[in-house]
C-alpha cells in the first residue's frame, strides 16, 4: 500500500497522461460539509466494510481523511480485501489545505 504526499497527488491530478484516481473521503458527514477535495466519493470509515463493493477494481484509489490516520487504516483494509491500487494521502485534507490549496477551510 502506497502513501502519497499532497504534492505527489497534486502532480498526479494535473497530469493528463495518468489515469485519474478515485478520491475516497472516509471522514464523517459533518467534516465533509466543511471541506472536501473536488470530485471525491464520500464513504465514512465505519461503512467501508459494508460498501467497499461499490468501489471500482480498475481505478487507483486514494483514500483521505482529516490527518491521514483513519485513511491509512481504510487503505490497509482495502488492500487486505483485494484492491491492488490503493494509496493513503499523507497528512490528509489538512496537509492538502496547508500545502496545495490554502483556500480550503481548516478545522
Amino acid at each position: 500500500m502506497n502513501r502519497l504526499t499532497p504534492a505527489q497527488l497534486a502532480a498526479w491530478l494535473a497530469d493528463p497522461q495518468r489515469q485519474p484516481p478515485l478520491l475516497l473521503d472516509v471522514r464523517e458527514e459533518d467534516e465533509v460539509r466543511l471541506c472536501a477535495l473536488p470530485g471525491s466519493l464520500h464513504i465514512p470509515m465505519n461503512l467501508i466494510p459494508l460498501r467497499h463493493n461499490e468501489l471500482p477494481d480498475d481505478v487507483p484509489i486514494i483514500v483521505y481523511c482529516h490527518h491521514g490516520i483513519r485513511s491509512l487504516n481504510v487503505a490497509r483494509y482495502l488492500a487486505h480485501v483485494g484492491f491492488e491500487h490503493v494509496a493513503n494521502l499523507q497528512g490528509g485534507i489538512d496537509a492538502w489545505a496547508r500545502q496545495i490549496d490554502p483556500s480550503l477551510p481548516r478545522y
